[in-house]
Parts: C-alpha cells; sequence; structure tokens
C-alpha cells in the first residue's frame, strides 16, 4: 500500500484505531522504538494496555541513567510484555573506546557521530531490518528540525514508513496523559531534563532554553538529532 492510500484510511482515526489498522496491514512487520521518556512511555502503554500486536524494541547504548533503567525495569512488571533490546556491536565499541578512549564524543562532531553510529544507529539498522512500519513517539514541537514532518511519513534512509501517533500532542497533552493513567515515567523529566539519552551527552536545560538544548549541549545548537529521526528530503 502506497502512503496515500495509507494516509486516507488513518484519516479520522483514533490513536488506538490508527494503531490496530497499522499493525493488521503489517502483520508480524511493525515495530515501536522507545527510549523511555515520557512519550514513548505513553504509547508503551497504549500498545501494551490495548494488546495491540506491535514489537516494542530500545536501544540499549551502554551509557544510559539509572533513573532509565529503573523505568524499563519497572514497565515490564508492570505489564508484563517484552521489551526487546538491541546493543552495539562489541568489537565497534571496543575498537572505538580502545583507540579513542571513552569520552571521545566530546572532542569533535565527527567523533560523537561516530559514537552516536556505533550505539544507536547501527543497532537501529537492525531493530528495523524486515518490517515495513516504525510508530514513534515523536511530537513537532520538539525541534526545530521537526517542524516540516508529517505524522506519517516515508523514511528513504530505512526504507520503512513511519508513523507518530502523537506528532501533534503538547508537552502539556502527553503530562496529563501520563498523569491521567498512572504511568511510570523518569523522574529525571522533574528536574528539568525535558529529553533524555546517553547520560554524558544529556544536561538538564535551564529556563529559556530549547527543548533540545540538554543534548550535546557543547556542540552547535542549530542542529540537534543524532541520526535516529534525521528529517527526509
Amino acid at each position: 500500500m502506497n502512503l496515500i492510500d495509507l494516509k486516507e484510511r488513518l484519516k479520522g482515526l483514533d490513536i488506538v484505531a490508527s494503531l490496530r489498522l497499522l499493525a493488521e496491514e503489517f502483520s508480524g512487520r511493525i515495530v515501536f522504538s522507545t527510549s523511555f521518556g515520557w512519550e514513548d512511555q505513553a504509547l508503551t502503554h497504549i500498545i501494551f494496555s490495548n494488546n495491540i500486536p506491535i514489537k516494542v524494541f530500545t536501544l540499549e547504548t551502554g551509557r544510559l541513567f539509572p533513573e532509565t533503567y529503573y523505568v524499563w525495569n519497572r514497565t515490564l512488571e508492570i505489564y508484563n510484555k517484552p521489551i526487546h533490546a538491541y546493543y552495539p556491536e562489541k568489537t565497534l565499541v571496543e575498537e572505538m573506546v580502545s583507540t579513542k578512549g571513552p569520552s571521545s564524543f566530546y572532542e569533535s562532531v565527527e567523533n560523537r557521530k561516530e559514537c552516536c553510529y556505533i550505539r544507536k544507529i547501527e543497532p537501529l539498522k537492525r531493530a528495523l531490518e524486515g518490517n515495513g512500519c516504525w510508530i514513534t513517539g515523536i511530537r513537532a514541537e520538539q525541534s526545530a528540525n521537526r517542524q516540516g514532518m508529517g505524522n506519517l511519513e516515508w523514511d528513504e534512509g530505512n526504507q520503512i514508513i513511519k508513523f507518530h501517533p502523537i506528532f501533534d500532542w503538547s508537552l502539556a497533552d502527553v503530562k496529563a496523559f501520563i498523569k491521567e493513567n498512572h504511568i511510570v515515567y523518569n523522574t529525571l523529566h522533574d528536574k528539568g531534563f525535558p529529553s533524555i539519552g546517553c547520560a554524558p551527552c544529556t544536561r538538564a536545560v535551564r529556563e529559556g532554553e530549547d527543548f533540545r538544548a540538554g543534548r550535546w549541549w557543547w556542540e552547535d545548537q542549530s542542529k540537534k538529532e543524532c541520526g535516529l529521526h534525521a528529517a527526509q528530503s
């Protein structure tokens, strides 16, 4: 099915109905990626509590916050459903750290992108391999790079259809949904971390700063993507 036809079929459907339609259309070939942030916890709750047959996975970079591991574990306990972990290739991590040290990403943009590729991009490609639809927790207001996107798009780099169910939600919408449904979430969000990634590359955001200012804060502020959700041309 092409993207235009799919958009038509999704028009007017709520999130649960949209996810059920996609799960049927891409049976056995649909995945949802979670990093255990606010948005992803909301979608995990929707998928798991409604028993929608979508495989949930995460990228275990090896550099996550203790709070993130806590949310991961509690989510498994609450829903009793698997979250598939994809790790970076051992030999690639060993070579990078052996030659450049454990904090090479601070030294240059190139080094940081290398680390992101090894710990996130390459494992993501394995997680997406063979699938036809990728569900994400992307919201439009999260960064300027995402304003031009739509809630359904073709990811040329990964050769997959992407659907962002809460694309038009505000942060207030997400928080309200979390509170209403008593969903476990990362307590770093309450400490000024709107976006939570690897511990060495994430800090709290100061008042007045952009949503993603806490990610790779030592770099140019105009580009704040690791490559997982780079805008497609």
